[in-house]
Protein backbone atom coordinates (compact mmCIF):
# COMPACT_ATOMS: atom_id res chain seq x y z
CA UNK A 1 0.00 0.00 0.00
CA UNK A 2 1.51 3.47 -0.84
CA UNK A 3 0.69 6.75 1.24
CA UNK A 4 -0.22 9.56 0.00
CA UNK A 5 0.21 13.01 2.11
CA UNK A 6 -1.82 15.96 1.26
CA UNK A 7 -0.71 19.23 2.35
CA UNK A 8 -3.34 21.70 3.22
CA UNK A 9 -7.09 20.95 3.80
CA UNK A 10 -8.53 23.14 1.30
CA UNK A 11 -11.08 22.18 -1.33
CA UNK A 12 -8.40 20.94 -3.53
CA UNK A 13 -7.06 18.55 -0.79
CA UNK A 14 -10.14 17.63 0.29
CA UNK A 15 -11.34 16.54 -2.87
CA UNK A 16 -8.29 14.70 -4.04
CA UNK A 17 -8.27 12.58 -0.51
CA UNK A 18 -11.87 11.76 -1.55
CA UNK A 19 -11.04 9.86 -4.57
CA UNK A 20 -7.92 8.55 -2.67
CA UNK A 21 -9.95 7.08 0.09
CA UNK A 22 -11.80 4.59 -2.23
CA UNK A 23 -8.82 3.13 -3.62
CA UNK A 24 -7.08 0.20 -1.05
CA UNK A 25 -4.26 -0.03 -3.05
CA UNK A 26 -3.44 3.81 -0.65
CA UNK A 27 -3.45 5.38 2.22
CA UNK A 28 -4.04 9.09 2.18
CA UNK A 29 -3.56 11.47 5.01
CA UNK A 30 -3.61 14.95 5.15
CA UNK A 31 -1.60 17.67 7.08
CA UNK A 32 -3.14 21.33 8.08
CA UNK A 33 -1.40 23.40 10.12
CA UNK A 34 -4.67 24.91 11.68
CA UNK A 35 -6.49 23.48 14.43
CA UNK A 36 -9.55 23.29 12.52
CA UNK A 37 -11.17 23.62 9.13
CA UNK A 38 -13.01 27.16 9.48
CA UNK A 39 -16.89 26.72 8.31
CA UNK A 40 -18.02 30.37 9.41
CA UNK A 41 -16.72 32.23 6.40
CA UNK A 42 -20.13 31.85 4.34
CA UNK A 43 -19.48 33.57 1.29
CA UNK A 44 -20.36 32.10 -2.60
CA UNK A 45 -18.38 30.04 -4.86
CA UNK A 46 -19.21 29.40 -8.25
CA UNK A 47 -18.51 25.39 -9.99
CA UNK A 48 -19.06 25.74 -13.44
CA UNK A 49 -20.14 21.89 -15.11
CA UNK A 50 -16.30 20.57 -15.90
CA UNK A 51 -16.30 20.51 -11.44
CA UNK A 52 -19.82 19.73 -11.12
CA UNK A 53 -19.48 16.65 -13.10
CA UNK A 54 -16.23 15.38 -10.98
CA UNK A 55 -17.63 16.15 -7.59
CA UNK A 56 -20.48 14.18 -8.62
CA UNK A 57 -18.33 11.09 -9.02
CA UNK A 58 -18.05 11.25 -5.39
CA UNK A 59 -21.84 11.88 -4.38
CA UNK A 60 -22.48 16.17 -4.46
CA UNK A 61 -25.51 15.14 -6.32
CA UNK A 62 -27.14 14.09 -2.86
CA UNK A 63 -26.98 17.45 -1.68
CA UNK A 64 -30.11 18.55 -0.55
CA UNK A 65 -31.36 21.38 -3.22
CA UNK A 66 -31.65 24.21 -0.66
CA UNK A 67 -28.04 24.43 -0.27
CA UNK A 68 -27.50 25.47 -3.68
CA UNK A 69 -28.68 26.86 -6.30
CA UNK A 70 -28.38 26.73 -10.38
CA UNK A 71 -28.01 30.29 -12.19
CA UNK A 72 -29.57 30.41 -15.51
CA UNK A 73 -27.79 33.39 -16.86
CA UNK A 74 -24.88 35.72 -16.67
CA UNK A 75 -26.89 39.58 -16.78
CA UNK A 76 -24.03 42.06 -18.13
CA UNK A 77 -24.57 45.56 -16.32
CA UNK A 78 -23.09 49.07 -17.14
CA UNK A 79 -22.18 50.52 -13.49
CA UNK A 80 -22.60 54.16 -14.64
CA UNK A 81 -25.83 54.09 -16.67
CA UNK A 82 -26.83 51.08 -14.15
CA UNK A 83 -28.75 49.63 -17.11
CA UNK A 84 -28.33 46.27 -18.60
CA UNK A 85 -26.06 45.58 -21.61
CA UNK A 86 -26.60 42.08 -22.23
CA UNK A 87 -27.24 38.69 -20.81
CA UNK A 88 -25.00 35.25 -21.71
CA UNK A 89 -26.89 32.25 -20.62
CA UNK A 90 -24.65 29.50 -18.48
CA UNK A 91 -27.49 27.03 -18.62
CA UNK A 92 -26.37 25.95 -22.36
CA UNK A 93 -23.39 23.38 -21.10
CA UNK A 94 -25.99 22.15 -18.42
CA UNK A 95 -27.06 18.63 -18.68
CA UNK A 96 -29.69 16.68 -16.86
CA UNK A 97 -27.63 16.17 -13.74
CA UNK A 98 -24.38 18.50 -14.60
CA UNK A 99 -25.44 22.19 -13.62
CA UNK A 100 -23.86 25.35 -13.22
CA UNK A 101 -24.11 26.03 -9.67
CA UNK A 102 -22.97 28.65 -6.79
CA UNK A 103 -23.01 27.49 -3.35
CA UNK A 104 -21.50 28.70 -0.09
CA UNK A 105 -18.41 27.67 0.36
CA UNK A 106 -18.49 26.41 3.71
CA UNK A 107 -21.28 24.00 2.19
CA UNK A 108 -18.67 22.68 -0.05
CA UNK A 109 -15.54 22.29 2.28
CA UNK A 110 -18.30 20.59 5.23
CA UNK A 111 -19.50 18.17 2.30
CA UNK A 112 -15.73 17.23 1.84
CA UNK A 113 -14.55 16.97 4.99
CA UNK A 114 -17.42 14.71 6.11
CA UNK A 115 -17.14 12.25 3.68
CA UNK A 116 -13.78 11.41 5.38
CA UNK A 117 -12.93 9.27 8.56
CA UNK A 118 -11.82 11.56 11.29
CA UNK A 119 -8.07 9.99 11.35
CA UNK A 120 -7.52 11.19 7.81
CA UNK A 121 -7.23 14.45 8.43
CA UNK A 122 -4.05 15.54 11.27
CA UNK A 123 -4.41 19.23 12.72
CA UNK A 124 -1.76 21.46 13.85
CA UNK A 125 1.13 20.26 11.47
CA UNK A 126 3.00 23.01 9.79
CA UNK A 127 5.45 21.43 7.31
CA UNK A 128 8.92 22.42 8.00
CA UNK A 129 11.25 20.10 5.27
CA UNK A 130 10.34 18.47 2.36
CA UNK A 131 13.43 16.12 1.58
CA UNK A 132 13.83 13.00 -0.46
CA UNK A 133 15.82 9.56 -0.30
CA UNK A 134 15.71 7.55 -3.15
CA UNK A 135 11.80 7.24 -4.24
CA UNK A 136 10.92 8.30 -0.74
CA UNK A 137 9.71 11.85 0.54
CA UNK A 138 10.49 12.48 4.25
CA UNK A 139 8.78 14.89 5.32
CA UNK A 140 9.20 16.90 8.94
CA UNK A 141 6.24 18.72 10.52
CA UNK A 142 6.71 21.42 13.90
CA UNK A 143 10.27 20.87 13.84
CA UNK A 144 10.41 17.34 15.13
CA UNK A 145 7.55 15.04 13.63
CA UNK A 146 8.76 12.69 11.02
CA UNK A 147 6.41 11.55 8.02
CA UNK A 148 7.62 9.10 5.34
CA UNK A 149 5.23 8.99 2.30
CA UNK A 150 5.10 7.69 -1.36
CA UNK A 151 3.46 10.36 -2.67
CA UNK A 152 3.38 14.14 -2.06
CA UNK A 153 1.01 16.78 -2.71
CA UNK A 154 1.02 20.30 -2.12
CA UNK A 155 -2.64 21.94 -1.70
CA UNK A 156 -1.79 23.97 0.96
CA UNK A 157 -3.03 27.64 -1.12
CA UNK A 158 -1.38 30.68 -2.86
CA UNK A 159 0.99 31.26 -0.09
CA UNK A 160 2.23 27.70 -0.31
CA UNK A 161 4.76 26.71 2.61
CA UNK A 162 5.57 23.44 1.37
CA UNK A 163 5.78 25.26 -2.82
CA UNK A 164 8.01 27.41 -0.95
CA UNK A 165 10.04 24.60 0.68
CA UNK A 166 10.74 22.70 -2.85
CA UNK A 167 11.69 25.84 -4.67
CA UNK A 168 14.25 27.65 -2.17
CA UNK A 169 11.42 30.70 -2.11
CA UNK A 170 12.24 31.08 -5.90
CA UNK A 171 8.71 31.65 -6.83
CA UNK A 172 5.98 33.47 -4.77
CA UNK A 173 2.98 35.39 -5.90
CA UNK A 174 2.52 38.49 -7.04
CA UNK A 175 -0.09 41.07 -5.67
CA UNK A 176 -2.26 42.24 -8.63
CA UNK A 177 -3.06 45.85 -7.93
CA UNK A 178 -6.57 44.81 -6.55
CA UNK A 179 -8.86 44.06 -3.94
CA UNK A 180 -11.07 41.80 -3.05
CA UNK A 181 -14.37 42.52 -1.42
CA UNK A 182 -16.69 40.63 -0.10
CA UNK A 183 -19.98 40.85 1.50
CA UNK A 184 -23.65 39.60 1.78
CA UNK A 185 -26.97 42.04 0.35
CA UNK A 186 -30.35 41.09 1.43
CA UNK A 187 -32.70 40.38 -1.62
CA UNK A 188 -34.99 43.37 -0.80
CA UNK A 189 -32.48 45.35 -1.80
CA UNK A 190 -31.24 44.19 -5.19
CA UNK A 191 -34.32 45.78 -6.71
CA UNK A 192 -34.65 45.27 -10.68
CA UNK A 193 -32.26 42.27 -10.69
CA UNK A 194 -33.15 38.83 -12.01
CA UNK A 195 -32.87 36.91 -9.22
CA UNK A 196 -32.37 33.99 -10.97
CA UNK A 197 -29.05 34.83 -12.72
CA UNK A 198 -25.41 36.04 -12.47
CA UNK A 199 -25.36 39.89 -12.25
CA UNK A 200 -22.10 41.38 -13.22
CA UNK A 201 -21.77 45.07 -13.25
CA UNK A 202 -18.90 46.78 -15.15
CA UNK A 203 -17.06 50.07 -14.38
CA UNK A 204 -13.85 52.25 -14.09
CA UNK A 205 -11.16 50.20 -12.35
CA UNK A 206 -13.98 48.00 -10.77
CA UNK A 207 -16.80 45.70 -11.06
CA UNK A 208 -19.01 43.39 -9.13
CA UNK A 209 -21.04 40.30 -9.15
CA UNK A 210 -24.45 39.73 -7.24
CA UNK A 211 -25.74 36.18 -7.08
CA UNK A 212 -27.53 33.76 -4.63
CA UNK A 213 -25.75 30.55 -3.15
CA UNK A 214 -29.45 28.51 -2.40
CA UNK A 215 -33.03 28.35 -2.96
CA UNK A 216 -33.56 29.58 0.09
CA UNK A 217 -31.26 32.22 1.23
CA UNK A 218 -32.68 35.95 1.57
CA UNK A 219 -29.03 36.96 1.53
CA UNK A 220 -27.22 37.63 -1.69
CA UNK A 221 -23.30 36.96 -2.53
CA UNK A 222 -21.11 40.14 -3.33
CA UNK A 223 -18.02 40.14 -4.79
CA UNK A 224 -16.11 43.34 -6.17
CA UNK A 225 -12.29 43.85 -7.35
CA UNK A 226 -11.13 47.16 -7.35
CA UNK A 227 -8.17 48.35 -8.74
CA UNK A 228 -6.28 49.27 -5.74
CA UNK A 229 -2.19 49.74 -5.26
CA UNK A 230 -0.64 48.81 -1.38
CA UNK A 231 2.51 49.79 -0.39
CA UNK A 232 4.98 46.87 0.50
CA UNK A 233 4.57 47.91 4.32
CA UNK A 234 0.92 47.58 4.17
CA UNK A 235 1.09 44.49 2.29
CA UNK A 236 3.09 42.80 5.54
CA UNK A 237 0.17 44.57 7.50
CA UNK A 238 -1.97 41.37 7.53
CA UNK A 239 -4.50 43.51 10.14
CA UNK A 240 -4.97 46.84 8.37
CA UNK A 241 -7.44 45.22 5.73
CA UNK A 242 -9.73 44.00 8.66
CA UNK A 243 -9.82 47.45 10.44
CA UNK A 244 -13.40 49.50 10.34
CA UNK A 245 -10.64 52.63 9.15
CA UNK A 246 -9.82 50.87 6.19
CA UNK A 247 -13.11 48.98 5.41
CA UNK A 248 -14.85 52.95 5.64
CA UNK A 249 -11.69 54.19 2.94
CA UNK A 250 -12.92 51.42 0.74
CA UNK A 251 -16.36 51.80 0.70
CA UNK A 252 -16.18 55.91 -0.12
CA UNK A 253 -13.73 55.18 -3.04
CA UNK A 254 -17.29 53.05 -4.05
CA UNK A 255 -19.66 55.82 -3.80
CA UNK A 256 -19.10 56.62 -7.38
CA UNK A 257 -18.36 53.18 -8.71
CA UNK A 258 -22.05 51.51 -7.44
CA UNK A 259 -25.37 52.63 -6.43
CA UNK A 260 -26.07 53.59 -2.69
CA UNK A 261 -28.41 51.46 -2.38
CA UNK A 262 -26.35 48.44 -2.85
CA UNK A 263 -23.35 50.01 -1.36
CA UNK A 264 -25.40 51.12 1.95
CA UNK A 265 -27.14 47.76 2.86
CA UNK A 266 -23.82 45.53 2.23
CA UNK A 267 -23.11 43.32 5.33
CA UNK A 268 -20.39 41.24 6.60
CA UNK A 269 -18.05 43.58 4.61
CA UNK A 270 -14.76 42.47 4.09
CA UNK A 271 -11.58 43.27 2.19
CA UNK A 272 -8.22 41.26 0.64
CA UNK A 273 -5.65 41.85 -1.13
CA UNK A 274 -5.66 39.94 -5.06
CA UNK A 275 -2.51 37.85 -5.21
CA UNK A 276 -1.79 35.83 -8.26
CA UNK A 277 0.78 33.27 -9.71
CA UNK A 278 3.64 34.55 -11.76
CA UNK A 279 5.51 31.39 -12.63
CA UNK A 280 5.54 27.84 -12.55
CA UNK A 281 7.02 25.02 -10.88
CA UNK A 282 7.66 21.59 -11.47
CA UNK A 283 8.24 19.52 -8.65
CA UNK A 284 10.03 16.51 -9.68
CA UNK A 285 8.99 12.62 -9.36
CA UNK A 286 5.86 12.07 -6.66
CA UNK A 287 5.77 15.53 -5.38
CA UNK A 288 2.69 17.30 -6.77
CA UNK A 289 0.68 21.12 -6.35
CA UNK A 290 -2.63 21.36 -6.71
CA UNK A 291 -5.45 24.47 -6.24
CA UNK A 292 -3.82 27.79 -5.72
CA UNK A 293 -0.49 26.32 -5.11
CA UNK A 294 -0.11 25.08 -8.51
CA UNK A 295 -1.44 28.66 -9.80
CA UNK A 296 -3.47 31.11 -8.64
CA UNK A 297 -5.80 32.96 -11.17
CA UNK A 298 -7.02 36.30 -11.26
CA UNK A 299 -10.51 36.36 -9.68
CA UNK A 300 -12.35 37.73 -13.25
CA UNK A 301 -13.10 34.13 -14.50
CA UNK A 302 -14.57 32.70 -11.49
CA UNK A 303 -12.60 28.77 -12.24
CA UNK A 304 -10.24 28.88 -8.81
CA UNK A 305 -12.17 26.32 -6.67
CA UNK A 306 -13.34 25.26 -10.46
CA UNK A 307 -10.14 24.13 -11.39
CA UNK A 308 -8.95 23.13 -7.61
CA UNK A 309 -11.35 20.03 -8.17
CA UNK A 310 -10.13 19.56 -11.81
CA UNK A 311 -6.66 19.11 -11.22
CA UNK A 312 -7.23 16.89 -8.07
CA UNK A 313 -9.02 14.83 -10.27
CA UNK A 314 -6.43 14.86 -13.04
CA UNK A 315 -3.57 14.13 -10.45
CA UNK A 316 -5.63 11.22 -9.00
CA UNK A 317 -5.86 9.46 -12.56
CA UNK A 318 -2.32 10.57 -13.30
CA UNK A 319 -0.93 8.52 -9.55
CA UNK A 320 -3.42 5.47 -9.78
CA UNK A 321 -2.40 4.80 -13.75
CA UNK A 322 1.57 5.32 -13.08
CA UNK A 323 1.35 7.95 -15.52
CA UNK A 324 3.86 11.17 -15.95
CA UNK A 325 1.35 13.39 -17.81
CA UNK A 326 0.05 15.77 -14.84
CA UNK A 327 2.00 18.81 -15.20
CA UNK A 328 2.39 19.11 -18.57
CA UNK A 329 -1.98 18.71 -19.20
CA UNK A 330 -2.75 20.67 -16.20
CA UNK A 331 -0.57 23.65 -17.60
CA UNK A 332 -2.29 24.03 -20.97
CA UNK A 333 -5.33 24.29 -19.30
CA UNK A 334 -4.19 26.89 -16.33
CA UNK A 335 -2.82 28.98 -19.48
CA UNK A 336 -5.68 29.21 -21.31
CA UNK A 337 -7.97 30.50 -18.24
CA UNK A 338 -5.72 32.57 -17.21
CA UNK A 339 -5.55 34.47 -20.28
CA UNK A 340 -9.09 34.65 -19.97
CA UNK A 341 -8.78 35.61 -16.73
CA UNK A 342 -6.70 38.65 -17.58
CA UNK A 343 -8.44 39.52 -20.63
CA UNK A 344 -12.04 39.22 -18.56
CA UNK A 345 -10.61 41.58 -16.00
CA UNK A 346 -9.44 44.27 -18.71
CA UNK A 347 -12.60 44.39 -20.53
CA UNK A 348 -14.33 44.69 -17.12
CA UNK A 349 -12.49 47.67 -16.05
CA UNK A 350 -12.37 49.82 -18.87
CA UNK A 351 -13.62 53.50 -18.61
CA UNK A 352 -12.71 54.96 -22.01
CA UNK A 353 -16.85 56.31 -23.25
CA UNK A 354 -15.61 55.49 -26.54
CA UNK A 355 -13.81 52.21 -25.46
CA UNK A 356 -16.75 50.99 -23.21
CA UNK A 357 -19.50 51.35 -26.27
CA UNK A 358 -17.90 49.30 -28.54
CA UNK A 359 -17.42 46.77 -25.38
CA UNK A 360 -20.90 46.61 -25.00
CA UNK A 361 -21.80 46.31 -28.89
CA UNK A 362 -19.15 43.44 -29.18
CA UNK A 363 -20.49 41.72 -25.90
CA UNK A 364 -23.94 41.90 -27.27
CA UNK A 365 -22.67 40.29 -30.57
CA UNK A 366 -20.41 37.45 -28.66
CA UNK A 367 -22.93 36.25 -25.83
CA UNK A 368 -25.18 34.95 -28.80
CA UNK A 369 -22.29 33.86 -31.07
CA UNK A 370 -22.35 29.81 -30.38
CA UNK A 371 -18.97 29.81 -31.92
CA UNK A 372 -17.29 32.20 -29.65
CA UNK A 373 -18.88 30.41 -26.78
CA UNK A 374 -17.95 27.18 -27.55
CA UNK A 375 -14.44 28.26 -28.01
CA UNK A 376 -14.18 30.71 -24.81
CA UNK A 377 -16.06 28.90 -22.40
CA UNK A 378 -17.01 25.26 -23.64
CA UNK A 379 -13.29 24.45 -23.88
CA UNK A 380 -13.01 25.55 -19.92
CA UNK A 381 -16.66 24.30 -19.27
CA UNK A 382 -16.06 20.56 -20.15
CA UNK A 383 -13.91 18.03 -19.91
Amino acid sequence: MKKIVIIGAGISGLFVANLFKENLDYQVTIYEKNTLINLDDGYGIQLSTNSIKLLNRIGFNTLESKDRFNPEKIDFYEIKQEKKICDLNISEFNSENCKYTTLKRPKLVEFLKDRLEDNIIKYDHNIEKIEKNNNQIILTFNESIKVICDHLIISDGVFSKGKSLISNNKIKPAYNNSIAIRGNISRKNINNLNEKNISLFMGNNFHYVIYPTNNDSEAFNFIGVLKYKLTANELDNYGLLKEKGFIQGIKDKLQNKISANILDNLNDIKCFPVFVSKGYLKPGNNISLIGDAFFAFPPSFAQGASQSIEGGYELFNDIVNNKNDFYNNRLVKVKMINNRSKLNHFTFHLSNPIIVFFRNVILKILTKNKFFLSSYLGKIYKN
